[in-house]
């Protein structure tokens, strides 16, 4: 573990950290993967998100596996990375910057994703069993249920309890709960369309 650093000289090692994950996040990899596969603007399609949720709508799994793959490691990487070159603290902040930088890249006019799949790869990156917490509980919900959507809320909404309660990380409670509030409020319309029963489930093209 790389030695603390001292506040006084904190600031610029989670100013780079933030900008590294921000910048890192931002990496649109279902617009990406889609257009070089020669499937156009996913933007255009079904929710016009650039999820793996959308990216599936194509009909495509392997392609939603690779932009699934590709916004968690984002989070992941960015995590190991300022872990590695400022500690502990450097990577919590590099993983909220890589969470925003998801939902806002500024590539595209800081209109991204909804965050799923990179809150994951934060979670894999700052503690792993919490991370097979949250993806058996999506994987649970989503096979019961058949809507992504409702899998990604019930398992964020979760992880921070868990954290706390069961493995005792109060500081990656914390990131995360507030990473689970900002999640839920970039769901507000997939909240609205379960309450009335409009939500599409899994696999379905749209």
């Amino acid at each position: 573990m790389p030695d603390p650093i001292s506040w006084a000289h904190a600031w610029p090692y989670f100013s780079a950290a933030l900008v590294f994950g921000y910048l890192l996040g931002s990496i649109p990899f279902g617009l990406v993967i889609t257009r070089l596969a020669g499937e156009g603007d996913i933007r255009a399609i079904g929710s016009g998100n650039i999820g793996t949720t959308n990216v599936l709508r194509t009909g495509k799994k392997h392609l939603a596996a690779l932009t699934l793959l590709g916004d968690a490691l984002k989070g992941t990487v960015a995590v190991l990375v300022a872990f590695r070159f400022g500690g502990p603290d450097a990577a919590v902040i590099a993983g909220f910057g890589a969470f925003l930088g998801h939902l806002f890249p500024v590539w595209l006019r800081f209109r991204g994703g909804k965050g799923v799949a990179t809150y994951l790869g934060i979670l894999l990156g700052l503690h792993w069993p919490a991370a097979l917490a949250f993806a058996a509980i999506w994987v649970t919900m989503a096979v019961l249920f058949r809507y992504s959507s409702l899998s990604a809320l019930v398992a964020s909404l979760a992880t921070p309890v868990l954290l706390y309660l069961v493995f005792g990380r109060v500081q990656l409670a914390e990131l995360m709960g507030v990473l689970t509030v900002i999640l839920w409020a970039k769901h507000h319309e997939n909240i609205s369309r379960l309450l009335k029963g409009t939500e599409g489930r899994i696999g379905q093209k749209g």
